[in-house]
């Protein structure tokens, strides 16, 4: 009876996690507050929530908030469009990378963890790797499903596209990669700490 309640009541504290953290991202989708300019460029912070709900309660809540996150940002490219909105439209651009941040991040720190004795140092690998896997992963697959459509925007040819998607990941995903170390490593360690 007592191993039943635990896990009910372990399951409940998940769902929480999920519908907090997916509601932070949303919220820092809708105001904005997800954007932190670096020039000469807009660094988002929009899938720190992911990362963090992944490294605190594991792989499963990280997967459904990095789900939340890819279906908001399908959401706001349908209703507000610009003129890449129609990568987003796309499910495997918008879900697959956004879900994978939750599982790289999760696994990756279980696997630097053993290795490291500072959890400082863990976490900010995994936050990094996390967001270059989507960082990589929206490109990627923009790469793989539209690139004619993508160069045509651009103003350039398709057989420069590659050269000019792998710069955008270059100095978008740095810096996102290093913010996220940043704001993760005190914010998950203050939140492990209140689990113990």
């Amino acid at each position: 009876m007592e191993r039943n309640y635990v896990k009910t009541r372990f399951s409940v504290r998940q769902i929480a996690m999920v519908g907090m953290l997916s509601a932070i991202s949303i919220f820092l989708g809708l105001t904005g507050l997800g954007f932190i300019p670096i020039p000469p460029v807009r660094a988002t912070i929009m899938h720190i929530p992911v990362i963090i709900g992944a490294i605190v309660e594991g792989p499963v809540v990280g997967a459904a908030v990095g789900l939340v996150f890819g279906l908001f940002s399908m959401y706001q490219n349908f209703t507000a469009p610009g003129p890449t909105s129609f990568i987003f439209w796309n499910p495997i651009i918008a879900l697959v990378p956004r879900i994978l941040i939750g599982l790289v991040a999760y696994y990756v720190y279980k696997l630097i963890k053993t290795k490291f004795k500072n959890q400082s140092i863990s976490i900010a690998i995994a936050s990094i790797c996390a967001t270059l896997i989507n960082t990589i992963g929206v490109l990627g697959f923009t790469y793989v499903f539209y690139l004619e459509k993508y160069s045509a925007i651009l103003k350039i040819k398709p057989e420069t596209a590659g050269a000019a998607i792998a710069t955008i990941g270059a100095t978008n995903g740095i810096p996102e990669a290093i913010v996220s170390a940043v704001i993760s490593v005190p914010v998950i360690i203050a939140i492990l700490k209140t689990k113990k």
